[in-house]
């Protein structure tokens, strides 16, 4: 099976960005702003933390992993979107999504404190420009086509399917027990947003985007790959965290070492479907090719 090759750039001249794309790309930055602000605070401020000793160890494990790599790595594929990358456009996408996830818990997984607003302005500010670069990505594939391995798009199945089959496997007993709390001992949390959001929104979309990437739709597989790079850095995120909430709670069993070795595993494992996926975004940008396909009926 082909695949398209790895760059977009074109030769002897750069690329004009979009204005959707323009406008995403700002967003990122007032989003890279308020992530660091909102980590520094977690990791810093005395005292800040007033949720159970296991989440607030997590909840600072996060914030080192947005600050020392999900910031950077969005600043960096931020800057070469803005150089005309439609593949550094697609890893910032998926860099964002991850930013948007913590965001929620962030917000609604840690007990109200002084840094609610810098909660409040990452989330919404993640929240806009997933959307602003999902639209962008969209447009600048739209016209194209673009081939994946179907065992790329098995996996993505394969991992949205377990995942909601655990998260589902704590919710349903919990949902007819004469205590529906009572899982949820040792977090200090009413519910579990980590799950609220899993099932209401980011699997279904994964299975989604997957269908497409199975059907060789070309956003549909640019936005998987996004999607992809997302599982990556939140695995990795998942693995710090564990093992922050572990050092601070050795006895909960909300976080282990184990954990944390298997977090990382998954963080390894979902590189080469990740690489694969990325390598099959089209190379050439759709408005680069409409405007061609335009300028050749004029001429």
């Amino acid at each position: 099976m082909t695949t398209v090759a790895p760059t977009i750039l074109t030769k002897g001249r750069p690329q004009t960005v979009d204005p959707t794309t323009r406008v995403a790309l700002g967003l990122s930055w007032l989003l890279a702003t308020a992530a660091i602000a909102a980590s520094v605070a977690t990791l810093t401020v005395p005292d800040l933390l007033s949720g159970t000793p296991v989440m607030n160890g997590s909840a600072m494990g996060t914030a080192l992993v947005v600050l020392v790599i999900a910031v950077p790595l969005l600043a960096i594929t931020t800057r070469r979107a803005g150089a005309g990358s439609l593949r550094a456009l697609v890893v910032a996408t998926g860099i964002t999504a991850y930013l948007l996830y913590n965001a929620v818990m962030f917000a609604f997984g840690t007990p109200f404190n002084e840094a609610f607003l810098l909660y409040v302005a990452m989330l919404g500010l993640a929240l806009w420009t997933l959307a602003a670069m999902s639209l962008a990505v969209w447009a600048r594939t739209g016209r194209l086509a673009a081939e994946v391995p179907r065992w790329v798009t098995a996996y993505i199945w394969v991992v949205v399917a377990l995942n909601a089959a655990a998260w589902l496997a704590r919710v349903l007993p919990a949902t007819f027990d004469d205590d529906p709390t009572a899982w949820l001992a040792g977090t200090g949390l009413t519910t579990n947003p980590v799950i609220v959001q899993d099932l209401a929104f980011w699997l279904p979309a994964m299975a989604w985007l997957g269908w497409g990437a199975w059907k060789s739709h070309a956003p549909a597989v640019a936005l998987a790959a996004a999607g992809l790079v997302f599982w990556v850095v939140e695995s990795l995120g998942v693995a710090v965290d564990q093992w922050w909430g572990h050092q601070a709670a050795p006895a909960s069993s909300w976080a282990s070492a184990n954990a944390v070795v298997m977090f990382a595993g998954m963080a390894l494992v979902g590189l080469l479907p990740t690489l694969r996926l990325l390598h099959a975004v089209p190379t050439r940008d759709g408005l680069e090719e409409a405007a061609r396909t335009h300028g050749r009926g004029r001429s």
